[in-house]
């Protein structure tokens, strides 16, 4: 089965907490704090493996969750942080976060990795928090959390050319005879319903990657037919192979055919358009073939190359695999997204993220969000009085209590951050 969307869950290692111990030693009676740090947690690294074609093994694994690091230890020694966590993904690969819908990375070359999701450092021991005022802190921090995002990969087929047109008008039938590849043919529109590669000779000891994909319907840019699923594998090609039906047979006109496909092209990707085509007029062994193709001829002008062939006569294939090798040869490749084409470094001001946000819920109680204080809350050891009176403070300096009052905050309220729920004491 050709899987080329699914959505995951990555969830990187927390980090290992920090632990709170002290010296114990013989002739050492009142040995300090010795309470190592916890190690740093697995990040999620994603990487091609050019073995891989689809992405069928995520149809069985869809959660990946990192080791997190290990705990601190006495005697001030540090936990282990953890190795990367690789998941192997084929050449192509497209990385989008589900939250906002942003490109996280464009993974194509065999080796390629990028870290997904980073793990979170380990947690300091009390061996760290030693001060002259306070000698023997009761203070260690938990291991900060790692990151987890939903994600959606997207394969898009890494071919040099494309075969591009309505359904049965041959294209299957030409990937068959120029390669070794064995799409499925048949005399019904929608035969192929998954892309198909072929490694292609052009006859002077070249050659390239060429594309079978589903056909193409009027409205496939806004998803009517096969149409994402076939436009998302074009946007690689260097070349795109337009094959049209000349002889007419199911009483479409080809120039017809011919303007909506580029229709559909242009409405979906602008710059689908700068792709450089090859006008392919397939069945040409058919009765009217002929006539057709001068009208076609008349209609697109004399500047467009059109290459009259059949496909299963084999007829006229030598002239576009050379023409179509030459193109490619001379079509650099184009970026997949607008902001690889511009390398500059610009500096943009971007305003940080607010530390807590207050909201005051219909039934009295006070619940503090933000990416800041849930962080702190959660590497806050709410064993250990010290680390509490620490965690307090913190709030204090943030500024959380005195925006409480002023929202009407009073002894005894409620407040929650995530899942607890405390009392607010003035």
């Amino acid at each position: 089965m050709f899987v080329d969307k699914v959505d995951i869950y990555v969830k990187a290692g927390d980090g290992g907490n920090g632990l709170v111990a002290y010296r114990r030693e013989k002739y050492v009676p009142n040995g300090g704090p010795a309470g190592g740090d916890g190690g740093r947690g697995a990040d999620v690294v994603f990487e091609v493996d050019e073995g891989l074609r689809t992405l069928m093994d995520f149809r069985y694994q869809r959660h990946f969750k990192a080791h997190r690091g290990e705990n601190g230890m006495p005697k001030s020694m540090h936990g282990k942080s953890r190795q990367a966590m690789l998941v192997r993904v084929p050449p192509g690969t497209s990385i989008i976060d589900k939250a906002t819908g942003e490109v996280t990375a464009d993974l194509t070359e065999h080796g390629q990795r990028a870290i997904i999701a980073r793990g979170g450092r380990g947690g300091r021991g009390n061996a760290r928090f030693a001060t002259p005022a306070n000698p023997a802190p009761e203070i260690a921090e938990n291991g900060e959390p790692g990151q987890e995002k939903e994600l959606t990969l997207e394969l898009k087929l890494l071919a040099d050319a494309g075969l591009v047109g309505f359904p049965s008008v041959g294209k299957s039938t030409l990937l068959s005879v120029v390669s070794a590849a064995k799409p499925k043919i048949a005399d019904y529109h929608f035969t192929t319903l998954v892309p198909n590669l072929g490694v292609v000779e052009s006859g002077d000891g070249r050659s390239f990657v060429m594309a079978d994909l589903p056909g193409l319907i009027e409205g496939a840019h806004s998803g009517v037919g096969l149409g994402h699923q076939f436009l998302r594998h074009i946007e690689r090609t260097r070349v795109l192979i337009h094959v049209i039906d000349m002889s007419g047979i199911e009483g479409r006109d080809p120039y017809e055919d011919y303007l909506t496909i580029n229709a559909e092209l242009e409405q979906y990707n602008l710059r689908l358009m700068e792709r450089p085509q090859l006008i392919v007029a397939n069945k040409m062994d058919l009765p009217d073939a002929e006539e057709h193709l001068e009208l076609f001829r008349e209609q697109v002008g004399e500047d467009v190359a059109i290459f009259p062939i059949s496909a299963v006569t084999k007829q006229g294939l030598e002239p576009l695999l050379r023409a179509a090798v030459d193109k490619i040869e001379s079509t650099p490749e184009f970026p997949l997204h607008e902001e690889d084409q511009d390398q500059r470094v610009v500096y943009k001001y971007t305003k940080k993220d607010e530390p807590f946000i207050i909201e005051k819920e219909d039934d009295g109680t006070f619940t503090i969000t933000g990416h800041e204080i849930e962080t702190l809350f959660k590497m806050t050891n709410f064993d250990r009085h010290d680390s509490v009176q620490r965690f307090s403070k913190k709030m204090r300096r943030m500024g959380i209590d005195d925006a409480l009052r002023n929202l009407g905050a009073e002894d005894g309220d409620t407040v929650r951050i995530l899942e607890y729920e405390f009392e607010f004491i003035d």
